[in-house]
Formats: C-alpha cells, sequence, structure tokens
C-alpha cells in the first residue's frame, strides 16, 4: 500500500493533508469498524517504515496518540497522529 504522496520537503519528508492521510490508514481498518487499533496503526507503521514499526507505534498509540486510552485512534486525535507521523514516518501532515 503506497503512500499519497504530493511531494517531498527540503528535509525529506512526504507531505500529505489529514484527510490523504485519514483516506490512507482506512486501508488497514481490518474489521471495517471505521477505527485504527493499536495493530492497525503497527501494520501501517510497519509497511512506512519497517525497522522497529511495531515498538514505535504501540508505544506511540499508548503514550502520546491515543489521548483517552481507549486502544484506539479517534477522530479527535488526529492532531497527536500528525505529530507521531512527523517524528516516526517522516511526514508532515498539513491542514491540521
Amino acid at each position: 500500500m503506497a503512500f499519497i504522496e504530493r511531494n517531498v520537503t527540503s528535509d525529506g519528508k512526504r507531505v500529505m493533508s489529514v484527510e490523504e492521510l485519514k483516506r490512507w490508514l482506512k486501508r488497514f481498518d481490518g474489521n471495517g469498524d471505521g477505527r485504527i487499533s493499536q495493530s492497525e496503526l503497527r501494520e501501517a507503521v510497519r509497511l512506512s517504515e519497517g525497522l522497529f514499526a511495531s515498538w514505535r507505534s504501540k508505544k506511540s498509540i499508548n503514550s502520546s496518540i491515543d489521548a483517552n486510552h481507549n486502544g484506539f485512534l479517534d477522530d479527535n486525535e488526529f492532531t497527536n497522529l500528525a505529530h507521531f507521523a512527523d517524528k516516526f514516518l517522516n511526514i508532515r501532515i498539513t491542514n491540521f
């Protein structure tokens, strides 16, 4: 599953909007419940980054992305995901 890429910044980060990120993440919603679970996010990170993906996604969804600690990425937590993407996925999110 390839990223939806518009361009790459001078520091090598891919650029995408929140809506593009949401569309890309929905591809990993294996059970179709409309939410991204920890294991679904881990799979997205693994496919985009590889090494240490499982550890990074588990640590990050537990500590920084999943603000209400329900184990899922909700729409109101996409700002947290944007920061995670910038730090760990080398993606700059616009319009959040």
